[in-house]
């Protein structure tokens, strides 16, 4: 039990120093509230529209394919490096999960949902 004494430590340790910045910024932080320091602000520009407003579904489905595609990429990688170590079974494996990708990209491709208007 006493070698999870540190990790304990460094959690209190963590959870302390949060605490401790929120407490004092809420105390010695300044409280004047005006019109532009409540207005929505974003990298130095104001806003253009709503922030309230709704984006589109193809955003969302553009960031969903990166992930997919972000995380074929984790799983090449290691296949990549140990490629002579596999031989032809990890070649047909990966293949294999290269065309269900690209099944599936087509697919969306077909279904018109990489078309931005």
């Amino acid at each position: 039990m006493s070698e999870y004494i540190p990790v304990l430590m460094m959690l209190l340790l963590a959870a302390g120093t949060a605490v401790g910045i929120l407490t004092a910024t809420t105390l010695i932080g300044p409280k004047k509230v005006f019109a532009d320091k409540m207005e929505p602000f974003e990298c130095g520009e104001h806003p253009i529209v709503s922030p309230k407003l709704r984006f589109s579904v193809k955003f969302y489905l553009v960031a969903i394919f990166f992930v997919i595609f972000d995380i074929e990429v984790v799983f090449l990688y290691p296949w990549a490096v140990l490629f002579k170590d596999l031989g032809l079974f990890g070649f047909v494996e990966m293949m294999i999960f290269i065309a269900i990708l690209a099944v599936g990209l087509i697919y969306v491709w077909k279904r018109g949902a990489l078309e931005w208007e």
